[in-house]
């Protein structure tokens, strides 16, 4: 077995490179870390999302957490940022959350939260992987400890989203979709609670159909709703509501990219820009980056991931960052990514304005982005970083490129991927580079498939 933790957590199929075995060993193994610091009996809260395999899986981690010795309790079915605040809110010692996120059903993952509501650090997550990945039968206590659920832990959730902002969305007629997933169970109360009027999609989870046709990752469903029944803008969260992405009364996709200008626009105007500086990534979008030096606000990119975003907010103490993929981080009232507090803090901002979303979203031009997919392995992606024809292919695409634009490419930290960006003032251009860079190296990988 490989390495096991990427850039959010364990992820993988299920009943492949990740099943029960594992997660009562990363249970167990999380206990063992835990320990280290003088802890005895750490307390360990767990959720999933509504993946068909999340039940096992959080069964058998709780097995083994109270098999080497931790108290297990679980909030069942909740979003990835219900965990890490009930994390800090009840003090527990760490908080595991069973979801693959934006991945299709028979995918699945393990994310584990500190005591201080943030993700596991690059050394610990080293830690429990040596662990899990030693031959040695480990941590097994003289006393089991406990499994407990926590029936109140979601309503608690959404009673703190509701009253994170003092806002009442009376008269507003949206559209919701849960994606099938963790939003299901949490977001109509908190809209609805809050007297919006909520056209509810994809909310009824079978297991199967998470992220399916539907969410932050499909939202051709989502505008149809939206235009077809008037309304004021769709709201998209992904499998397990860490993610948030929007489209606008006309249609319109409002991306990550577009909600952190809309939101750095009303905290700079608000004086609550911290550093007036804005985290993205590599891969937002041009516009982002032209729409902070048109309003005199600092733009800092951090490698994909939430995680870098999350570091350097908290590195330089700063209030908003997130990814175009709808991750937004608004660091003083959360610990994490939060599609349904991203999404609050948006209707917020067009409550108090006035203003539709195609209008505030105006803030920023969005430049023509490409971007495609070439299959990868693990010893593909080795390749990848090595070759030196690879790296001459990319060389060449780039200058093709020229000054009209920007090229990005790099192997997936979640998915057996190599994802190809390409940006440019030129569509047709952009869309072209991007086709043929990702063919090229297709092509190339698979010449190094057969030579070894």
């Amino acid at each position: 077995m490989g390495k096991l933790f990427g850039t959010d957590g364990i992820r993988g199929l299920f009943g492949g490179e990740l099943n029960s075995a594992l997660a009562r060993n990363v249970g167990r193994a999380l206990v063992c870390v835990l320990t280290e610091d003088g802890r005895t009996r750490p307390k360990i809260v767990v959720g999933m999302d509504t993946r068909l395999s999340s039940p096992l899986l959080l069964d058998s981690l709780m097995e083994g957490i109270c098999e080497a010795g931790g108290d297990a309790t679980t909030i069942d079915v909740c979003s990835t940022p219900a965990v890490a605040h009930i994390v800090t809110k009840h003090k527990y010692d760490a908080g595991v959350m069973i979801s693959a996120s934006h991945n299709p059903w028979d995918y699945n993952g393990i994310k584990i939260f500190g005591s201080d509501g943030f993700k596991l650090s690059d050394s610990l997550e080293e830690k429990i992987e040596a662990i899990v990945l030693s031959d040695e039968d480990f941590c097994r206590a003289e006393q089991m400890g406990s499994y407990q659920v926590f029936f109140e832990g979601v309503p608690e959730y959404i009673d703190y989203i509701k009253n994170a902002f003092g806002v009442s969305l009376d008269g507003m007629k949206i559209a919701i979709d849960c994606a099938n997933g963790s939003a299901s169970v949490s977001a109509e109360k908190i809209f609805s609670g809050l007297g919006a009027n909520c056209l509810m999609i994809a909310d009824n989870p079978d297991g199967t159909n998470i992220n399916l046709d539907c969410g932050s990752t499909h939202l051709a469903g989502l505008k149809k709703v939206v235009v077809d029944n008037k309304l004021q803008l769709g709201i998209a969260f992904d499998g397990d509501a860490d993610r948030c992405l929007c489209v606008d009364e006309n249609g319109e996709e409002v991306d990550g990219d577009f909600i952190l200008a809309i939101l750095a626009t009303k905290l700079k105007s608000e004086g609550k820009l911290k550093g007036n500086t804005l985290v993205g990534t590599v891969m937002s979008n041009l516009g982002l980056i032209k729409f902070c030096e048109k309003n005199g606000i600092d733009f800092f990119a951090t490698k994909v991931g939430d995680r870098y975003v999350l570091e350097k907010l908290n590195e330089s103490s700063l209030s908003l960052g997130g990814e175009q993929s709808g991750h937004v981080i608004l660091r003083e009232l959360s610990t994490t990514g939060d599609g349904q507090l991203t999404a609050l803090a948006l209707l917020s901002h067009l409550k108090e304005s006035g203003k539709s979303l195609s209008e505030v979203k105006s803030v920023m031009k969005k430049y023509p982005q490409y971007m495609t997919s070439v299959y990868a392995d693990a010893e593909d992606k080795a390749a990848f970083k090595t070759d030196t024809l690879i790296k001459d292919i990319i060389a060449e695409s780039e200058n093709e490129m020229g000054e009209r634009g920007r090229i990005l490419i790099r192997p997936s930290g979640t998915e057996h991927l190599i994802r190809v960006m390409t940006e440019g003032d030129d569509p047709d251009i952009a869309e072209s580079i991007c086709a043929s860079l990702a063919e090229k190296v297709r092509k190339r990988l698979a010449e190094l498939k057969e030579s070894r």
